[in-house]
């Protein structure tokens, strides 16, 4: 991944200005751009500060193994096609790339979320009907070389 420029980091804030977006977060490579609004707060981080802060919190910086499918949009997580009807995956099924394992609404659109790895269900992180954030982690896939 390229490094982010001067240029690149206004045109971002500029878009972030004229949304109406209260925190926006941008990972590129080590690094986070994390945007939000009404603090007048513009940081750019690595994981490895937000590691060290969360450790001298206390916070357990530890992540399971495994491929994490992320929500690529803000907007309300189902994990089945309609109310009522069986969940796309439940933990412990595999998956393959291209498989939609839930939906995200956003602006009354219904975008299918498709798995990028072929893999297990380890964790499903998020509760049906619960609102969600770009880069929400909403499943952890085990990755299996046999599977």
């Amino acid at each position: 991944m390229r490094e982010w420029n001067l240029e690149d980091l206004k045109e971002i804030i500029n878009l972030f200005s004229k949304s109406n977006l209260s925190e926006l977060i941008i990972e590129n490579g080590e690094n986070k751009l994390i945007l939000k609004r009404g603090d007048n707060v513009v940081n750019i981080i690595s994981d490895q500060e937000i590691k060290k802060e969360q450790e001298t919190k206390g916070i357990s910086t530890r992540e399971e193994e495994g491929v994490y499918i992320t929500a690529p949009l803000v907007g309300v997580f189902y994990r089945s096609p309609a109310p009522g009807a069986p969940p796309f995956v439940e933990e412990g099924d595999l998956v393959e790339p291209g498989q939609t394992v839930c939906i995200i609404e956003a602006m009354k659109l219904m975008n299918e979320i498709k798995s990028h790895v072929r893999g297990r269900v380890k964790k499903v992180l998020v509760e049906n009907g619960q609102a969600v954030e770009f880069g929400q982690k909403l499943f952890l896939i085990e990755t299996e070389s046999n599977v």
